[in-house]
């Protein structure tokens, strides 16, 4: 017997619809102990931030405002890491230096000026992170004195190794309850301490 099929109603698009992005599912609220895979930013569900080495250092920052982010990766034409770039970053000793030296503004800044280049990254293994917690994650971003961190993964398709993730300190802020404005310094381990009173009991 023949299937039949009909047609589905079809619609004109009205002004400013824009594409759906993926949203990941993490608890609204977190504690220490919870896996630390509940606060880990998984690039297998959510679309890396991406910029290159010519990217005005100016673009880059806009871009973090625009997606509400303080890493951006940066990669080549074939979409090779080459390192990260943070707000952090953005806002060092370094692009004061380079301005100082180099006699130029702000402005002639790119991102290749100030980021920090890959043999200088270190890297969490998805192994570790599987069977870790968020206090576990705290406590290496603080031994390291940093606000992010990238999680390496193998490709099971490929065999290849690839960036599966990113922990922000800023994202376990939040998840701990801080109220955190994107826009201002750097997340500090003293909030999260409060934030998370048995964090490092």
């Amino acid at each position: 017997m023949k299937t039949s099929y009909h047609s589905l109603p079809l619609y004109r698009l009205e002004r400013g619809i824009r594409p759906a992005r993926p949203k990941q599912q993490l608890p609204r609220r977190i504690s220490a102990d919870d896996p630390a895979l509940s606060v880990m930013t998984d690039l297998c569900q959510i679309t890396a931030v991406t910029t290159d080495l010519s990217t005005p250092l100016s673009k880059a920052v806009d871009l973090m405002i625009k997606r509400k982010v303080r890493i951006l990766l940066v990669c080549d034409a074939d979409e090779n890491l080459l390192g990260v770039i943070t707000s952090r970053d953005i806002d060092s000793e370094r692009a004061s230096r380079i301005i100082a030296k180099a006699g130029c503004a702000r402005e002639d800044l790119l991102v290749s000026d100030v980021m920090t280049l890959r043999p200088k990254l270190e890297v969490m293994m998805m192994e570790d992170v599987l069977g870790s917690r968020v206090g576990d994650v705290i406590a290496t971003l603080k031994q390291v004195n940093r606000q992010h961190a990238l999680v390496l993964d193998t490709d099971p398709e490929t065999d290849i190794p690839a960036i599966r993730g990113i922990f922000s300190l800023a994202e376990i802020g939040l998840r701990l309850g801080l109220s955190i404005n994107p826009a201002r310094q750097p997340t500090t381990y003293a909030e999260l301490e409060k934030a998370g009173a048995a964090l490092y009991n």
